[in-house]
């Protein structure tokens, strides 16, 4: 199937400082085995720099996200990675690594802040030209580590926000993003771009985001480790939103040891985010807390009543095996464990549509964005309809365009009820049954891409 991409929108996909003749080639390909930790061992001895890696890294998305099988998870390259990687290196010579981090190239997706000659957009080509001046805050805690923000990954256009019928991992600026393991099925969304980044080996670790199974989904469906973390852990701030009762973002790597390294990396209290006011203060080296061990004892929940159970022979096999690994590691399972969350997506959705009004208009008025509000965003789409609309609408825009304030009682009431009924279900099934965790399939084998319908 021919995905097809509007020259226009795809203005910042080819933005980079330097052309492809402009750069050695990648000094190995052997460094796509390698993780963080082994990076970091070749930079220490030498072996490797950072500017190398950097370009290694250009390297491969020029090879095979722009051309070759054409992954697009890349809307933009950072066009000052490589004299960041240049001053991290002098660093390491003089001084030695930051951490665990230095000199590691690192993608976010494109709705994360940053205050460098790269885009924040969300996909939107509305949203092309803002350039908020000052970074995401886990942005500055990345930078404070030593890691090098090497470019913004592609998206489902406003986080999966705009149509009921959109094709997950299509924004009218990133065009379609392709699974790493047959271009012609879904990488599912929103945080596409960053898992298939890390899948393909366009960078070793990325950043997405969460609202509803934006990092877990596509995490799964590509092959890699992706972590929601609980609300309050991360900060919100900088990152344009959907729903802050819900959003946060997470790391995704090809690790469970990356991912928490990323996951360190990123975790300290703000106080300009209100969730994080009655966070205690917690130990946030994750990684020391990993062990071989750890299963030893620990008490997990099967899951079989999830979406879509029994519907694919193949996913019940692998979910079974997993099972039959946790127990060899010394859990005790208890299968089945049943959750009961009746009722919860009517009130969500309720959640989600009120929010994402509230939210985004005040972060536009924030950063000053080049549109002030949602209203202005929806008008922008339907003069630039060639563009932004080739395959889709915007009604899910349209709708949370014609809520209320937050004041509304419609609003309060979903709240209350959408939070009740998720932290009943799982409570519930964990202190019933005396369990440490619950486990179940994230999801189901990738699907076609089909732009008209989704």
């Amino acid at each position: 199937m021919k995905l097809t991409i509007q020259s226009a929108a795809c203005a910042l996909f080819v933005l980079c400082s330097c052309s492809p003749g402009d750069r050695p080639v990648a000094v190995s390909d052997e460094y796509a085995a390698l993780d963080v930790a082994e990076l970091q061992e070749a930079m220490d001895s030498g072996e490797l720099s950072s500017v190398e890696l950097v370009d290694y890294y250009l390297e491969r998305i020029d090879a095979i996200d722009r051309s070759g099988p054409t992954l697009r998870a890349i809307i933009e390259i950072n066009p000052d990675a490589r004299v960041i990687a240049e001053a991290l290196d002098d660093e390491r010579e003089e001084r030695g690594p930051r951490g665990p981090l230095h000199g590691i190239p690192v993608v976010l997706k494109a709705n994360i802040g940053t205050a460098d000659l790269m885009a924040t957009t969300a996909g939107s080509y509305a949203m092309a030209d803002h350039h908020p001046t000052e970074d995401a805050f886990l942005v500055e805690r990345l930078r404070e580590a030593g890691a090098i923000i090497l470019a913004k990954a592609n998206l489902s256009e406003w986080a999966y926000f705009r149509s009921t019928r959109a094709s997950s991992g299509w924004s009218s600026i990133g065009g379609q993003t392709r699974n790493p393991y047959d271009p012609t099925r879904n990488p599912c969304g929103s945080s596409s771009g960053s898992a298939v980044a890390v899948a393909s080996d366009l960078a070793p670790i990325a950043v997405g985001t969460e609202t509803d199974g934006s990092i877990v989904c596509p995490a799964g469906v590509n092959g890699v480790v992706g972590i929601k973390p609980s609300l309050g852990l991360i900060s919100r701030a900088g990152i344009i939103p959907l729903a802050h009762s819900q959003d946060t973002a997470g790391p995704m790597a090809r690790s469970v040891r990356d991912a928490a390294l990323l996951l360190s990396a990123m975790t300290a209290f703000d106080p300009s985010d209100t969730a994080m006011a009655d966070r205690p203060i917690i130990n946030t080296d994750f990684v020391a807390n990993l062990s071989l061990d750890a299963l030893v004892g620990k008490r997990i929940g099967v899951v079989r009543n999830y979406r879509g159970a029994g519907t694919n022979p193949y996913v019940e096999e692998i979910f079974d095996v997993v099972i039959d690994v946790l127990r060899s590691k010394g859990a005790e399972i208890i299968d089945p464990i049943e959750i009961d969350t009746g009722g919860i997506g009517e009130a969500e959705d309720v959640v989600l549509f009120y929010e994402f009004k509230f939210d985004l208009n005040q972060y536009l008025a924030d950063t000053n964005a080049p549109l002030q509000s949602l209203e202005e965003i929806i008008a922008f789409n339907t003069n630039h309809a060639d563009i932004v609309m080739p395959f889709f609408g915007q009604e899910i825009l349209e709708l949370a365009q014609s809520m209320g304030p937050l004041s509304d009682q419609d609003y309060l009431d979903a709240l209350s009820e959408s939070k009740l009924i998720a932290r009943n279900g799982i409570d519930n099934a964990l202190r019933e049954n005396e369990l440490d965790a619950l486990i179940a399939p994230t999801n189901g084998p990738a699907w076609k891409t089909d732009h008209v319908n989704g």
